[in-house]
């Protein structure tokens, strides 16, 4: 699934946010401390259980939404986490947010920071927990959370100087690894950040998939990647790739190890034009996905200089 692109515009404000944010917080060192960000915010964090229904159903008749909102959809939190499988949420109304205590431990952190984005943007306020068409549309809910997710990881990575720190390292995975354990957060949240980050004026992707050879029963090959993240270059220079195209490739070159690296290589893409090129390619497998850093190397049959 490739991911979807946001405003410049947007992507300013949200960025104006996020630095008030650290300001108020002192311009930390990372790892950011999100007790210290619900404390600056006043937010409430509360754990619900997706699999026990009364729970939620006890939830809901003591919470307050908007008299509005819960008139017409009085089971909208049930909706949410059974239907759509939502995992975490905010809630305006006692600026609380609300974490699905199933979620793997290793993921609460950043679902609980793209909710703080949500509730200091804006404009997320008149479409959250909405009734109308534009706000149940598909595509605007995609957008929201792209921004979201953009936010946080600009919060959780420090804003500039993730980029500093990332560009001062080798490029390969086990510098995504370092920058992971530094910033305290997963390696997939760090990957993404690391291509969309540094790719500005190199091509990269990043691709988040299962296990190469290991192919679940519900696997879909036409849609084979949990994500495909592009670089800003990379989307300009190479979007006509395919995310069936770069899977196969994988298929190619890893191994069929239970964990760890899967192994690597040269890797030929063909950018807008048709012209082919040179990409490496990297692949480590954490037992639950396969992370794959891949970036630009050169043109085919271009000679790069050895110094």
């Amino acid at each position: 699934m490739k991911g979807v692109r946001i405003g410049e515009q947007e992507r300013i404000e949200i960025d104006a946010q996020v630095d008030k944010v650290l300001r108020g917080l002192g311009n930390p060192e990372p790892p950011i401390r999100l007790d210290d960000i619900r404390e600056l915010l006043r937010l409430d964090r509360h754990y619900f259980s997706s699999t026990d229904d009364g729970a939620i159903r006890e939830f809901i008749s003591k919470v307050k939404i908007g008299a509005q909102q819960l008139f017409l959809r009085p089971t909208l939190i049930l909706d949410l986490v059974k239907k759509a499988s939502v995992s975490a949420f905010w809630i305006p109304d006692g600026k609380r947010i609300l974490i699905d205590k199933n979620l793997p431990e290793k993921k609460h952190r950043w679902a609980e920071t793209h909710e703080v984005i949500h509730s200091i943007t804006e404009w997320h306020k008149l479409f959250l927990f909405g009734d109308s068409t534009r706000e149940l549309n598909p595509t605007c809910h995609d957008q929201l959370e792209a921004e979201a997710n953009y936010g946080a990881g600009q919060l959780l990575f420090v804003r500039g100087r993730f980029v500093q720190e990332a560009r001062d390292l080798k490029m390969c995975l086990d510098s995504v690894k370092a920058l992971s354990t530094r910033f305290g957060n997963t390696m997939t949240s760090t990957l993404w950040r690391y291509v969309e980050q540094l790719g500005d004026h190199l091509p990269m992707v990043a691709l988040v998939t299962v296990h190469p050879h290991k192919l679940p029963d519900d696997h879909d090959p036409a849609a084979p990647c949990k994500y495909f993240v592009e670089s800003p270059s990379f989307r300009v220079r190479f979007g006509s790739v395919a995310e069936v195209e770069v899977f196969y490739a994988l298929q190619q070159y890893c191994s069929r190890a239970k964990g760890g690296p899967l192994g690597s290589a040269e890797v030929i893409l063909k950018d807008v034009n048709g012209t082919s090129h040179v990409f490496w390619f990297e692949t480590f497998f954490n037992r639950y996905e396969a992370l794959t850093l891949a970036y630009h190397v050169k043109e085919k049959g271009v000679l790069v200089a050895v110094v």
